[in-house]
């Protein structure tokens, strides 16, 4: 029988989605606290480089996939783009929807999606952005060639997403950090160890880095490359669709 992992657990793809979607529930009003007790802020900085690669502008069609709390299209709106948000979990998009009224963004549409059976058009947005969320879809290899369907000819895609350092000695110290404390973190600031539990051994079972860039190619993406960031214990892939 074909299975999908969620966390160290091996499932039925059909149960995936929803359990997924009941981390994030579960996870949604604590998740920017709780990026930032884990990484110390950094995701902040994370971020930033990302939407620099992005390089968004003004008039563009920008869908930003799995970006509920609104952290990258935030980002991306500054520079006048048209940026979807689109999340396949409702209670993530009303944390962003709320903190977007709370900074007076405007502009941006939110909608609740999957992304391995987008709604939108063939060849409709210029750039599609992921931010630590890839590893969560049920069947990845169907979101990334939704992600290529939609874009236009010349579009850019772009994923965030923790990896494997290959960093000697840190990815042993890394993980018995975050094995150890994450899940603690979890339990004291947003009352929730197994969600946290389950987050960070979704990263454990993510493809390294090799891997998922040849999975971005199968989907049709070309000239892809990979940026490590502290060794590829994250990294941005990106590619072009032609």
């Amino acid at each position: 029988m074909e299975t999908v992992p969620f966390g160290y657990a091996d499932i039925d793809p059909s149960e995936k989605t929803a359990r997924v979607g009941d981390v994030f529930k579960n996870v949604a009003a604590k998740y920017d606290l709780m990026n930032d007790a884990m990484s110390g802020g950094m995701h902040r900085l994370w971020k930033d480089r990302f939407v620099r690669r992005v390089k968004p502008r003004a008039g563009e069609r920008i869908l930003d996939m799995a970006g509920g709390t609104g952290d990258i299209a935030f980002r991306m709106a500054a520079s006048g783009a048209q940026v979807t948000v689109a999340d396949i979990n409702a209670a993530m998009l009303a944390v962003g929807m709320d903190r977007a009224v709370k900074r007076r963004i405007d502009g941006l549409v939110w909608t609740e999606a999957n992304a391995e059976t987008l709604v939108f058009p063939d060849r409709h947005f210029d750039a599609y952005t992921i931010a630590f969320g890839i590893r969560n879809v049920t069947d990845i290899p169907a979101a990334l060639k939704e992600a290529h369907r939609v874009l236009v000819r010349g579009g850019r895609f772009f994923v965030l997403e923790f990896s494997t350092t290959v960093w000697p000695g840190f990815g042993k110290v890394y993980d018995a950090y975050s094995h150890k404390m994450v899940p603690q973190l979890g339990k004291l600031l947003a009352n929730d160890e197994a969600s946290y539990r389950y987050l960070i051994e979704s990263i454990r079972r993510f493809p390294d880095m090799p891997t998922f860039k040849a999975m971005i190619d199968d989907a049709g993406f070309v000239r892809t490359s990979v940026e490590p960031i502290m060794g590829g214990l994250v990294a941005i892939h990106s590619g072009w669709k032609i």
